[in-house]
C-alpha cells in the first residue's frame, strides 16, 4: 500500500513501514500521544503481524507520520498497550490502531490521504467495517470520513483506558 498526497505536500509520500522506521514512530508516538504510551514491542509486533498495515509518511526526507492498522474483530478493541499474539483466523473487521500525525503534518491533507487507503484497502480485502478508537477529540475528524460512534457498555471499561474521550467508531464500507 503506497499513497502520495496531492496537496501542498506533493513530495510528500505514505510507504511501508520498516523496522528501522521504529524509533521514531516511537518518538512520535510519545509527543502526540504522551497519556497513551504504548512500549516499544507494540509496534513492532504490529509491523510483524501485518506489515501492509504498517505505514509512515515522508515529508523532506524525514518521517513525521505513522499508521498502524490489521484485520481484527468488530467490537472487540485491544486494550491499550497490549501484544495481540496473532491476528485473528477470521477476522470480521479492519482495526486502525493508530495515526499520529506531527504537529507540521496536520492540516496539510496527509490524514485524509490515508484514511482513504486504508478504507479502499479494507474494502478491497472483503471487510465491511473499519473501526477504531478515536483519541484527543478526534471523533469530529473521524465522522468526516463516515464513522459512528459505537455504544456498547460491555467495552466501556476497555475503551476508557484510552483517556475520557475516547469512543469506539466504526464505518460500514461499500463493496469493492
Amino acid at each position: 500500500m503506497k499513497c502520495r498526497c496531492s496537496d501542498r505536500w506533493s513530495r510528500a509520500l505514505w510507504r511501508a513501514m520498516t523496522d528501522a522506521d521504529l524509533p521514531r514512530v516511537l518518538h512520535i508516538a510519545a509527543a502526540v500521544h504522551p497519556s497513551l504510551p504504548e512500549d516499544a514491542a507494540v509496534f513492532a509486533e504490529r509491523l510483524a503481524l501485518y506489515p501492509t498495515g504498517c505505514l509512515v509518511h515522508e515529508h523532506g526526507g524525514a518521517v513525521d507520520s505513522y499508521v498502524i492498522s490489521h484485520p481484527w474483530q468488530d467490537a472487540a478493541p485491544p486494550a491499550l498497550n497490549t501484544l495481540l499474539g496473532k491476528l485473528p483466523a477470521t477476522p470480521s473487521t479492519y482495526y486502525i490502531h493508530d495515526i499520529a500525525l506531527m504537529p507540521d503534518a496536520r492540516g496539510s491533507g496527509v490524514a485524509n490521504t490515508i484514511v482513504k487507503t486504508l478504507m479502499a484497502h479494507a474494502r478491497q480485502n472483503h471487510f465491511a467495517t473499519i473501526t477504531l478508537v478515536a483519541v484527543n477529540n478526534s471523533a469530529r475528524f473521524w465522522r468526516k470520513h463516515g464513522f459512528e460512534a459505537v455504544n456498547d457498555r460491555s467495552l466501556a471499561a476497555k475503551i476508557a483506558s484510552y483517556g475520557a474521550d475516547a469512543r469506539l467508531m466504526r464505518a460500514t464500507l461499500p463493496p469493492a
